[in-house]
């Protein structure tokens, strides 16, 4: 869409990220108290279902142990500080989410003109004039958005914002049918989001794409680069609370696609076999929160042909991965990094991050917590 298209839901995104912002405060005075609270309980309770459940249905039954894992997990996450906020920023998501949800629907369209018309700084306040300036390939460097299962582009709304606030001047985010949990195929979508990244380039002039995938959106993507010779053109995917290991979640829907999603299935099989040395740099956001990825480690992502960054969240619900300032933060690092062929940590910056390491291959790099 063009600019004037885009502008109300551009100032709705900029009002909700303030609003976030507002949120986090209030919530953080009484957090404490409630985590206290609650906290002890939880811990006694999920203790005592977990073992009277494993006894009752055996060692055969791994996805419902999973899936009380699982839930124990985001149970244990809630009841602390951080996990009452991320739950209320969970929630506000949501219900603007829904409201953005119908000009998602809309197709975007990239503007005739490419990114150079973005090399112009005559407009351009501090910030963004100096991204241009100091890091130009960075900022004309498409930025390709993939959303999630049943979404479409308005689960960026905040986030190519925040982008394009930056200075990055094509942020691009792609749609796919909000059929695709039910008929849809992650290798027919990948090579769907191929096609579409050299639309792009040849438009852009561009050689090479970033690209942030949420959720399924992560794992079509990393299908593509990983298996369809996708790396020729991504210089770094961004994950975010993507199923690299598979889900018990998607047990609960018998879909074709969703049973893509199952751990060990063929697909995820395919993906962790070895393959060819892969150019594009990959970078992991996964919550302890999250209420989709179950259990919430499968998020995580090695491989022994894969230069992988990992970065572990505390408090953050799956949907609002993709509005989480932690996480924006990863992205724009990532991405304004200059190209090297050897890993380098990218330090979290904000508390509610648990870890980060970079892998390649088997060995991993730990940074302290902060």
């Amino acid at each position: 869409m063009g600019d004037a298209a885009d502008s109300a839901p551009g100032r709705f995104a900029a009002g909700l990220r303030a609003g976030f912002d507002a949120v986090r405060g209030a919530v953080d005075t009484t957090a404490e108290t409630v985590g206290s609270t609650v906290r002890g309980a939880v811990d006694t309770a999920a203790g005592a279902i977990g073992s009277t459940v494993r006894s009752a249905i055996g060692a055969g039954s791994e996805v419902a142990v999973g899936v009380l894992g699982g839930a124990a997990e985001v149970a244990r996450g809630v009841t602390s500080p951080g996990g009452v906020r991320g739950v209320v920023v969970e929630a506000a998501w949501l219900a603007a989410h829904t409201v953005l949800y119908p000009w998602g629907a809309l197709e975007q369209q990239l503007r005739p003109d490419g990114h150079f018309r973005h090399y112009r700084t005559d407009d351009l306040p501090p910030r963004r004039r100096g991204l241009v300036v100091s890091a130009m390939e960075a900022a004309g460097t498409p930025i390709v958005l993939v959303h999630g299962i049943g979404d479409n582009r308005s689960a960026f709304a905040v986030l190519s914002g925040a982008l394009r606030r930056r200075g990055f001047g094509v942020v691009h985010a792609v749609n796919y049918s909000v059929l695709t949990a039910l008929t849809g195929d992650v290798r027919r979508s990948a090579a769907l989001l191929g096609e579409h990244i050299e639309r792009i380039c040849a438009q852009t002039g561009s050689d090479r794409v970033h690209v942030v995938g949420h959720s399924l959106g992560g794992l079509i993507a990393r299908y593509y680069v990983q298996r369809l010779h996708g790396d020729a053109r991504v210089r770094t995917l961004v994950t975010l609370g993507t199923p690299h290991g598979g889900t018990v979640a998607a047990y609960l829907l018998p879909t074709p696609l969703t049973r893509q999603l199952r751990p060990g299935s063929e697909l995820l099989s395919e993906l962790a076999a070895p393959c060819p040395p892969c150019r594009t740099r990959f970078v992991v956001v996964w919550s302890e929160m999250d209420q989709v990825v179950i259990p919430q480690r499968h998020a995580r992502l090695e491989h022994s042909s894969l230069v992988v960054e990992e970065h572990q969240i505390r408090d953050s619900g799956h949907l609002s991965l993709s509005v989480d300032t932690r996480a924006l933060h990863v992205v724009v690092t990532a991405i304004t990094r200059p190209h090297d062929p050897e890993p380098h940590p990218i330090l979290p910056v904000s508390e509610g991050f648990s870890s980060s390491q970079v892998t390649e291959g088997y060995s991993a790099h730990v940074q302290p917590s902060l």
